[in-house]
């Protein structure tokens, strides 16, 4: 639910990330939060989905975590957060505390590429938003975790279309898959699981 305190925290989020645009902050730096309507984007996919399982690569400072988190604990559900900077993990465990959200949200440290393949799974909602040379590789990793009716979120789809242009098409092109891209923000490729991973 997005009540007060979940509130409070992704405003004052939203002027961080506002701030340290406007300041020309090094985006290594920055928290390089989703837009808010992108946020609103990833609560209604999630909120009326019962037990609704999240793994979301690359949290930053947990601005989407708390909109996963918001959205999961309508219904119940979890989300593990991948993040590899310490200092963003440190604030997101932070303000992840501050929304009240933290039985719903498990953060988990290290590189993405590591991580994941020791994640049980299966998951319901992938949410894809680190460095975008690393998309392939992560989406090849996460699909082993996932089975028909999976949802995967990529986010800069459009606004870094040079780099993903090819990530977009390899979705589209999968008979496995159902993919479209949302220009939404700085663009979605939006992917539905039809069938099983092949072994």
């Amino acid at each position: 639910m997005l009540d007060e305190h979940v509130r409070r925290v992704l405003r004052r989020l939203e002027e961080e990330d506002r701030t340290e645009r406007e300041r020309h902050v090094p985006a290594a730096q920055r928290s390089r939060a989703v837009e808010p309507t992108t946020g609103a984007f990833l609560y209604a996919l999630c909120a009326g989905h019962p037990s609704c399982e999240v793994l979301e690569i690359g949290g930053s400072r947990a601005y989407s975590t708390i909109w996963l988190g918001a959205a999961v604990r309508i219904l119940g559900g979890h989300v593990t957060s991948l993040e590899s900077d310490p200092a963003k993990l440190e604030a997101a465990a932070a303000n992840i505390a501050e929304a009240g959200l933290d039985d719903w949200i498990e953060l988990v440290p290290g590189d993405a590429h590591a991580t994941i393949p020791t994640l049980s799974g299966p998951f319901d909602v992938v949410f894809l938003d680190a460095e975008k040379e690393h998309y392939e590789a992560l989406f090849v990793l996460v699909r082993t975790k996932l089975e028909p009716g999976a949802l995967v979120v990529a986010d800069n789809v459009l606004s870094h279309a040079a780099d993903l242009a090819a990530y977009s098409a390899a979705r589209q092109s999968d008979a496995a898959l159902v993919s479209v891209t949302v220009p939404l923000d700085r663009g979605l490729e939006l992917t539905s699981v039809l069938t099983p991973q092949l072994k």
